[in-house]
């Protein structure tokens, strides 16, 4: 059984693309969360409700032992399951000028973007390698391409994602694996419901904010067998904000 892993999919972008990859590829989808199991749970039910199938599996992907722990979890429980997608998603923002930014603040969101792209990564690759075959989407933001005021460690953290994937892709690509990013901008979830939209709107060309469903649908183009040479790109999906 193939299946596809999703971080931080309990809500937002990545249920959006969690139930994205199930309509448009049939995979199982492993369904990552940390805090939120209701919103887990109700992402899986859309899943199934569409004809889908999948599971729910908790870890921070900041705790590499956890992730390892969960991953070897899964495929002890599941001997004949092969991970071919994924899409490391999960992320938090902690926003504050630089000048006033605590250490903590600071760590947390590497942790989390940064280092959970790693941990997760590495816990599912070397099957990815040995199978020949592999998609990772890596979900970055504007923020890592183009900086963004107020945003210092979360633009740090998804640049290194993005030099990351770059990186990567070159190592494995002989392995008919990809390695591909995606970087939204204003896109219309919980993330974005405290902040001025009426002011950002205006810096955006497109008028308007983005929707999950329009990042779920490129990812799930990354994700497909026809997108098999392209790899190491950043796709922006931002309605035309470029400088």
């Amino acid at each position: 059984m193939k299946y596809a892993l999703v971080t931080g999919a309990s809500r937002g972008i990545g249920s959006a693309i969690a139930i994205r990859l199930s309509k448009d590829h049939g995979y199982k989808i492993i369904i990552n969360y940390n805090s939120n199991e209701k919103a887990a749970e109700k992402t899986l039910a859309t899943i199934v409700e569409n004809g889908g199938a999948g599971e729910i599996i908790r870890f921070n992907v900041a705790d590499k032992l956890e992730v390892d722990r969960a991953i070897e979890g899964f495929y002890e429980a599941n001997p004949e399951a092969v991970i071919e997608v994924l899409v490391n998603n999960a992320g938090i923002t902690k926003d504050n000028l630089f000048v006033f930014m605590e250490q903590t603040d600071w760590s947390n969101v590497i942790d989390v973007s940064l280092n959970g792209f790693f941990n997760v990564t590495s816990a599912v690759m070397k099957k990815m390698v040995r199978k020949r075959y592999g998609r990772i989407v890596n979900v970055v933001s504007v923020s890592g391409l183009k900086g963004v005021p107020g945003q210092a460690n979360y633009s740090a953290a998804k640049g290194g994602v993005i030099g990351a994937t770059r990186s990567v892709a070159q190592e494995v690509a002989k392995r008919n694996i990809t390695v591909n990013a995606v970087a939204p901008g204003f896109i219309d979830t919980e993330m974005t419901d405290d902040l001025p939209k009426e002011q950002l709107v205006k810096l955006v060309p497109a008028n308007r904010f983005g929707t999950v469903e329009e990042v779920a649908h490129a990812v799930s183009f990354l994700v497909s067998k026809e997108s098999g040479y392209i790899t190491g790109e950043v796709l922006n999906i931002n309605g035309g904000i470029h400088s």
